[in-house]
């Protein structure tokens, strides 16, 4: 099979074949001439796997939690595709951890591909190619693809928009009861998963997130769709049931006690999403939120590519000296290129 044309790509990305799906995904990182046919191609076969995305706190041991999940899965006859978003490394511009010290559990299964992502510098610490990323997994038809963030800061809450079911892990003793307070964090769950719950003050940190969903006051599903207020052209939005309540689950992922109550939880929520309509919903928005990503970027670059790079010095010069305030230094830049 011819593994250097779009065709030869897509047919052996959908014939299973893991070197093919190493390379587009190395493609659509890399941004070649070959990304965007192969998305165009991949795009029409996507849209049937069920995306989780994993976040919290760093230490709270989401990768042990993935590793146990993504194994749950594997008994139930599902596959899985993991996407583990790691910082950048500042000498290599690559992911600082590797898949296969991550998940060795998990190393040969072939239900099961995992790959490290680096976040390059990008908000949040989700790559602009995780979305395609994403979807090319779910092209290749894995039924389940599980996106593992960084955790660092409070702008995790960008995975809110790339998958269905988003799980918060959060631990005892690492100040986690004010982490689920800070904004955008406590919002964005679906689910709360407790890890190292077998540690002094898990009961706490249960408790402590309880009363904080307590103090919710039940909306709709989701209208604000994790705190972003959706499209106003989803009249769909009026007629769904009321919300999901996150459940929140204890667990300890090193020795897989309570994963089975989190795997349920993830499925329940799939369920009700689909009976609900939320799933079409949450599709729209991420619709939505994928076309800005994209006509910013194209935008940016467009209006870069026809700008002197002598005229934007002189601009970035003026803004560092006060001369000029960066948001007319803006205005002025796409009124010179307007037209």
């Amino acid at each position: 099979m011819d593994l250097t044309t779009v065709s030869g790509l897509t047919e052996a990305v959908q014939a299973g074949n893991r070197r093919a799906l190493a390379r587009v995904i190395s493609h659509i990182e890399n941004n070649t001439e070959l990304a965007m046919p192969l998305l165009a191609a991949l795009y029409p076969r996507s849209g049937r796997a069920h995306i989780i995305g994993v976040t919290g706190a760093p230490g709270t041991g989401k990768s042990t939690l993935v590793n146990a999940l993504a194994g749950i899965y594997r008994q139930n006859d599902l596959t899985v595709g993991v996407i583990a978003i790691d910082p950048t490394s500042p000498f290599s511009g690559g992911a600082l951890l590797g898949d296969r010290v991550r998940m060795r559990d998990l190393a040969g299964d072939p239900g099961v591909f995992i790959r490290s992502m680096a976040t390059r510098g990008s908000l949040g610490g989700l790559a602009q190619a995780t979305a395609d990323v994403i979807m090319v997994l779910d092209a290749a038809g894995f039924d389940r693809i599980i996106i593992e963030t960084v955790g660092v800061g409070q702008s995790e809450v960008e995975i809110a928009s790339a998958a269905y079911t988003t799980v918060v892990v959060e631990a005892p003793g690492l100040g986690d009861e004010v982490q689920a307070i800070k904004a955008g964090v406590l919002e964005i769950a679906d689910i709360f998963a407790v890890n190292k719950a077998d540690r002094d003050g898990a009961d706490r940190t249960v408790m402590a997130l309880k009363m904080m969903l307590n103090l919710g006051a039940p909306e709709k599903f989701q209208v604000m769709h994790h705190g972003r207020m959706l499209p106003v052209n989803l009249p769909e939005a009026e007629n769904l049931p009321q919300g999901w309540t996150p459940p929140v689950i204890k667990t300890v992922a090193i020795s897989g006690e309570g994963a089975d109550t989190l795997f349920e939880a993830i499925e329940n929520h799939r369920l009700y999403l689909e009976q609900s309509g939320g799933r079409i919903l949450r599709d729209r928005l991420r619709a939505a939120t994928e076309l800005r990503m994209i006509l910013r970027d194209h935008l940016l670059k467009d209006l870069l590519a026809r700008t002197d790079p002598a005229a934007l010095e002189a601009l970035v010069a003026a803004v560092a000296r006060r001369e000029l305030d960066p948001y007319t230094a803006v205005r002025q830049l796409v009124h010179e290129n307007d037209g």
